[in-house]
């Protein structure tokens, strides 16, 4: 009698999609009403996403779209969702206000390794920014959260600041030393073409292989799936994104350059086997929100 071979089936590994409405809203000339941010974040909610990076903890002189932060988290319905919440803090008070709500998952720390940038966007030097780092780890680590460390200016800047892949490595390296688990490196200015993220990703993830690394790029209509494509082929499983692809850092340059679009990014994942759990339906609601928020 022929004995029937057992098939192995092996676990797809998954994507991890995060939107990002608080760097959609950031750079937004009109102030959106708070109520209009509560109702637009819950619709997000409902659609599936692995996290909503929804507000920032920050100077509401710096970023004044984001004042309301602490009014719209405290509105914000989780229950019935398996989605995670992440907020922006660029210092250690920042890092105390966002680890006092319980719905909040994740706090995430943009460290730049454009000395210029890093002082725009924080105040701060690099070397000030690291023991940041391991003062907020430390915030995150008794309120059971989990720091995200984005790499700003990750691939280049416009500043004429020194910058290479190994400068980009090295700071890696400070970071994970200090028991961070994520990263995610972003392209701030757009600046990035496909070969020299594949070139990054490659090396980040074969050097630091237990840590998880993800890419927060910057991108016209025109380049994003090429984008893409160089960060997942080369094991990247974790990407940012923001419906209508609006957003930018206002920190960074005048003229804001676009989030990696949503609304492109999940089809396309789609059609590759990933983000089977998106709910269409509820996905087309928060498309024809975003529609009215951002004109």
């Amino acid at each position: 009698m022929r004995q029937q071979t057992s098939k192995i089936e092996y676990e797809k590994p998954q994507i991890r999609l995060i939107e990002c409405p608080r760097d959609a809203m950031q750079g937004w000339k009109e102030f959106i009403p708070t109520e209009r941010k509560i109702e637009y974040i819950n619709q997000l909610l409902k659609v599936g996403f692995d996290t909503i990076d929804f507000g920032s903890f920050v100077s509401p002189k710096a970023i004044p779209q984001m004042a309301d932060t602490k009014e719209v988290v405290g509105e914000l319905s989780t229950v019935n969702s398996n989605t995670k919440l992440l907020a922006i803090i660029a210092n250690t008070r920042g890092a105390h206000d966002a680890a006092r709500f319980e719905k909040i998952s994740y706090l995430g720390f943009p460290f730049s390794v454009s000395p210029t940038f890093q002082m725009r966007n924080a105040n701060s030097t690099i070397e000030d920014s690291l023991e940041r780092v391991k003062e907020i780890k430390s915030i995150c680590d008794k309120n059971h959260k989990e720091l995200v460390v984005y790499i700003s200016m990750a691939f280049g800047n416009p500043y004429g600041d020194e910058y290479t892949e190994n400068i980009v490595l090295d700071w890696i390296n400070k970071i994970v030393g200090e028991e961070i688990k994520i990263i995610s490196l972003a392209d701030t200015v757009g600046l990035a073409d496909p070969s020299q993220i594949a070139s990054l990703v490659n090396k980040t993830i074969s050097t630091f292989p237990e840590i998880e690394t993800g890419v927060h790029l910057h991108s016209t209509s025109l380049n994003w799936k090429e984008k893409i494509d160089a960060a997942l082929q080369n094991g990247c499983l974790r990407f940012d994104g923001a419906l209508k692809g609006i957003g930018g850092c206002p920190m960074a340059e005048d003229e804001l350059v676009g989030n990696m679009n949503s609304e492109l990014m999940i089809p396309y994942f789609k059609q590759l086997g990933f983000l089977q759990q998106i709910n269409e339906a509820e996905l087309l609601k928060a498309e024809q929100m975003a529609s009215d928020i951002f004109i």
